[in-house]
């Protein structure tokens, strides 16, 4: 099988568990690049955080950021937006303030949030430290429901760490049961993201490849969360990281190192260099 799409998660599989990039892994994709691959990152983080990211590896293609909430490029404007509107932003923040969480509405441009509510923390630094660049705005508030109920927004994703896994159960089941407006991903036991209905990495991912008349089985796809085993499932080759969840892994066709002993470079450099560069396919009549 020719592949002519690498779609590559951010955290967890392209940076080490340090949050920083092997300078292999770099190697790993300007070498791909170099054979008319089309590389795109697919991320959970915001959109200025996936363009620093792309910029360090040198990528200048379109970018599946917030879930799938939006697609971009570095000097273009978005080819695909999705957005939970203000009325239903304001009652689900108003629903989560009632529990014990910290809350985060992430929009391109900027995130607002409430000032730490958690206990632990380690967990309370976690939640904020995702690698945003500092020209993007991240402001803490005492209550976003009067923040927003003055000044309303329109977020591409919600984000909700909880202090106790209860309370995340019975807050999704809430949020489920009342607004069909929005679909939940839980990340793991304390965490879920809410997201406009029909809005996810895999879904993202399709629609970018149906704008570059990429079919799903030429997509290589490289993960290692619960929210990217739809799109690990679905691609051509789903690859799962050594350092994925058992489900994760399963789902897989391919299963590569971790991300601290350089997975994506090892996967990148085992199967691509058996795969002959995609203009010297077309000149051969092997790929149109």
């Amino acid at each position: 099988m020719i592949y002519r799409l690498l779609a590559i998660n951010i955290d967890g599989t392209l940076l080490q568990s340090s949050g920083r990039l092997h300078k292999s892994t770099k190697e790993a994709i300007e070498y791909v690049q170099d054979k008319g691959i089309y590389v795109t990152l697919v991320t959970s983080r915001s959109y200025p955080s996936a363009k620093k990211v792309a910029k360090a590896l040198k990528i200048n293609s379109l970018l599946v950021a917030h879930s799938g909430a939006y697609i971009a490029g570095p000097h273009e404007k978005p080819i695909y937006v999705q957005r939970i509107v203000e009325d239903v932003t304001y009652e689900i923040v108003r629903l989560l303030e009632g529990f014990q969480c910290q809350i985060r509405l992430v929009h391109e441009k900027y995130a607002l949030a409430n000032k730490s509510r958690l206990n632990h923390n380690m967990m309370a630094k976690t939640v904020f430290t995702s690698g945003d660049p500092i020209f993007y705005s991240q402001q803490f508030v005492e209550s976003i429901s009067e923040t927003i109920l003055e000044e309303p927004v329109t977020p591409s994703k919600i984000e909700a760490y909880f202090e106790d896994a209860e309370d995340l159960n019975d807050v999704k089941a809430a949020i489920q049961g009342t607004f069909g407006e929005v679909d939940i991903v839980q990340l793991n036991e304390l965490r879920f993201d809410i997201m406009p209905a029909g809005v996810s990495k895999l879904n993202g991912l399709l629609y970018l490849a149906d704008h570059l008349g990429i079919a799903r089985n030429e997509m290589v796809v490289i993960g290692d969360g619960i929210d990217d085993l739809q799109m690990i499932e679905s691609a051509g080759l789903g690859v799962a990281m050594g350092n994925a969840p058992v489900e994760v892994k399963q789902a897989a066709d391919w299963v590569t190192r971790p991300n601290d002993q350089q997975g994506v470079t090892y996967m990148v450099k085992e199967h691509f260099r058996k795969q002959q560069p995609i203009e010297f396919l077309k000149k051969m009549n092997l790929l149109k």
